[in-house]
């Protein structure tokens, strides 16, 4: 039987609701042979990859959803297998992200309270720890603690819209920028779920051939946020382009109802993906 990958997880470190650790029994008993922990614009639950990978027999392949923006669109790229360097200029954008991430959640809450019943401290409570990259999900967590909204996802699309009047901005590089900054780590990049139902807009042609110009390598198709009209659009980008296809489950735990495994990405796609990178990064196996 081929190899089962997915390509798109989330931990604790970022917005998802369980710790490395957890992430990784989960994987063996979804019987995945191999995941990607893609926290958003962090790699500070790398440190845990080792231990909890000889202990659950999945292997990982070291990665981050970096946050990029363009003309006000969210754009987010998955970069695999990047040097972990505290002076590169991936390193450098991420850290301004994510403190942006914290003014902005901050300000988001403070119109959000003025008709809904949440507080920072609510928030904050749905942060795993100190180095949590605090963000929308945990605001989405905080209104369902409080009972203003029945999930993650319905806070997404009401409350927490781009379009809704609580919505602020925060800093982000623009997707150009992210690709060539990746690029630059020794990474692979790949646009997450380009045609996500949850954007007002699928990214633009232009922009995603500006990628590939930058060192775009792939583009994750399969994706829970994909129908098969978008799938098929997608893939013939990709065929057209010459990039890799790859796919996830965007896995976050609880509050959202994506299953690890539910896309999958092919063994060869992944072999290529090593190929390509110039890191010191490798995927960590048992």
């Amino acid at each position: 039987m081929s190899e089962r990958i997915d390509l798109h997880t989330h931990s604790s470190w970022s917005d998802g609701t369980c710790g490395v650790d957890e992430l990784l029994r989960r994987a063996r008993r979804a019987q995945l042979d191999v995941l990607a922990l893609t926290d958003h614009d962090t790699i500070d639950g790398w440190a845990e990859l080792p231990q909890a990978v000889a202990a659950t027999g999945v292997a990982v392949v070291p990665g981050i959803e970096v946050s990029a923006e363009h003309e006000s669109l969210s754009v987010h790229v998955l970069a695999l297998l990047v040097e972990p360097d505290a002076d590169s200029e991936l390193a450098r954008e991420m850290a301004r992200a994510r403190c942006s991430r914290v003014e902005r959640a901050r300000s988001m809450v403070q119109l959000i309270a003025a008709d809904h019943p949440i507080t920072w401290e609510d928030v904050r409570a749905q942060a795993a720890g100190e180095t949590t990259v605090i963000g929308r999900p945990h605001i989405a967590d905080a209104l369902v603690a409080r009972g203003a909204i029945p999930d993650r996802s319905a806070a997404f699309q009401e409350i927490l819209s781009p379009s809704g009047p609580y919505y602020v901005p925060y800093y982000a590089p623009g997707p150009v920028q992210a690709v060539r900054a990746i690029r630059e780590a020794g990474g692979v990049a790949i646009v997450a779920h380009p045609g996500s139902v949850t954007r007002d807009a699928d990214l633009p042609v232009d922009l995603l051939e500006e990628m590939v110009g930058a060192g775009l390598a792939g583009i994750e198709v399969e994706h829970r946020e994909h129908d098969e009209a978008e799938r098929a659009r997608l893939r013939d980008f990709a065929t057209a382009h010459d990039l890799l296809i790859t796919g996830g489950s965007d896995y976050h735990g609880a509050g959202k109802p994506n299953r690890l495994g539910e896309n999958l990405t092919q063994p060869d796609v992944l072999a290529a993906i090593t190929h390509r990178a110039t890191s010191s990064t490798e995927v960590i196996h048992p």
